[in-house]
């Protein structure tokens, strides 16, 4: 049975109303509770109505009077969303399937849900979905959602998504914006596939939806050294990946002319591996698509410019900070000027080759603790080591191949300092750990 309460919180609004542990909240407003978007959506109101069944079996109405977005100050025996949707999808470009045997069980979980799209920021495809869950997300008024699209192009995007039933996914895209839900769209781009003008038309396609399309970021396919028996991708490289700017760039162009903005963006690993030059502050507004790897470069350089005058002068200290083949380049411009302002700090920056996904994995935030052991000498090691957050499992300290930070502590004898992967907290960390003179 769902919603049994495992815990009354003092002084809360379950406690004040009578609610006791093992109790099971069977409807609010007259609605049953199935998980997660119920309870978050049903309880944002100022007057509810509750029922809660005893454990004698006895039902209680409960009228309740509270602050608008405040809970009942209870816990659940199990979590309030059943189980999370998996991905019907077998993605040609699918990374989990690119995954190496014998890693934690969670990372092969293909999740394909709209609530956590909403939750957690994940992106969905939204062919798991039925008409009536569409319409829900619409009820709920459940915005953002992030959706995975890949394509417009119907057939192609069935193609790409192994899939029969993904090639509805404008359809679906234009009930939600006539519906005025926001939405934030994801393409991973494969060379030869849905590049090209296959992407220009998906663009545009997309556009004709702002605003309620809001943005879209579009990445490159990452490939490892597992995908034996999928689909055999082409990487980007400095011409393929120049042709995709240049043609993003000329649609950017006429929408920035109609909207103020460039609407549509390329990850970082488009600029880099092109060698072309990273927009300014500008084009990425708010940096809402972080995640996605767009503009990481451009806010991480611009962070350690403002904050080079609070770095501490008279501190002297040593440092290695760990990163991936393609940001190696800009974390090392940003050392120097480190020490340019203060010679005393000595920093080593320390590219890792990914060894367990395979070389052409370049980000940081796939780098294993297994590989930086492997490759970082320990007399290459300073007073401390700094590693992007992003390294480590959200909210934990474990790595991806499940080495946690205590583990390379003790390898290295060195403390590890963990870094916003936007290097926002970089001089301060520093400041921090340096020494007077």
């Amino acid at each position: 049975m769902k919603n049994i309460i495992s815990k009354v919180l003092p002084n809360g609004l379950g406690e004040e109303v009578g609610i006791e542990v093992g109790d099971i909240l069977l409807t609010i407003n007259g609605e049953e509770i199935k998980d997660i978007l119920d309870y978050k959506f049903l309880m944002a109101d100022e007057y509810i109505n509750i029922e809660i069944q005893k454990t004698d079996g006895e039902i209680w109405e409960i009228e309740i009077e509270k602050d608008y977005e405040e809970g009942l100050g209870v816990e659940f025996q199990k979590s309030i969303m059943d189980e999370a949707k998996s991905c019907h999808n077998k993605c040609i470009f699918c990374f989990i399937d690119q995954l190496p045997k014998g890693m934690r069980e969670s990372l092969y979980f293909k999740d394909d849900d709209s609530r956590l799209s909403f939750l957690q920021g994940n992106f969905v495809t939204l062919t798991n979905m039925k008409d009536e869950d569409i319409d829900r997300i619409i009820k709920y008024r459940i915005s953002p959602i992030n959706v995975s699209v890949h394509t417009t192009n119907p057939e192609l995007r069935k193609q790409m998504l192994n899939n029969r039933f993904a090639g509805d996914i404008y359809e679906r895209l234009i009930k939600l914006s006539k519906a005025c839900i926001s939405i934030n769209c994801q393409v991973v781009l494969c060379p030869g596939i849905n590049d090209g003008e296959e992407l220009i038309k998906t663009v545009e396609d997309l556009y004709k939806l702002y605003p309620s399309i809001e943005n879209v970021a579009v990445v490159p396919v990452g490939i490892t050294k597992y995908k034996e028996g999928l689909f055999n991708f082409k990487l980007f490289d400095k011409e393929s990946a120049s042709r995709e700017i240049e043609n993003i760039k000329a649609l950017q162009d006429k929408y920035i002319k109609e909207i103020g903005i460039p609407f549509v963006r390329l990850s970082d690993e488009f600029y880099v591996t092109a060698g072309a030059k990273i927009p300014a502050s500008e084009f990425y507004e708010d940096f809402n698509q972080l995640e996605d790897g767009v503009g990481m470069i451009r806010i991480f350089r611009d962070n350690i410019d403002k904050d080079l005058e609070r770095l501490a002068r008279n501190k002297r200290g040593k440092f290695t900070m760990i990163t991936g083949k393609s940001a190696y380049e800009e974390v090392f411009a940003a050392s120097k000027k480190i020490e340019n302002v203060n010679n005393k700090i000595e920093i080593y920056v320390a590219k890792i080759i990914n060894n367990f996904f395979g070389d052409t994995i370049t980000v940081a935030g796939l780098i294993t603790g297994k590989d930086i052991m492997e490759q970082l000498e320990k007399h290459q090691v300073g007073d401390y080591i700094i590693i992007p957050k992003n390294m480590l499992r959200s909210g934990d300290t474990v790595f991806l191949d499940d080495i946690t930070i205590e583990d390379l502590e003790k390898h290295y004898d060195k403390k590890i300092i963990v870094c916003e992967y936007t290097g926002e907290d970089l001089i301060e960390l520093i400041n921090k750990y340096s020494k007077e003179e």
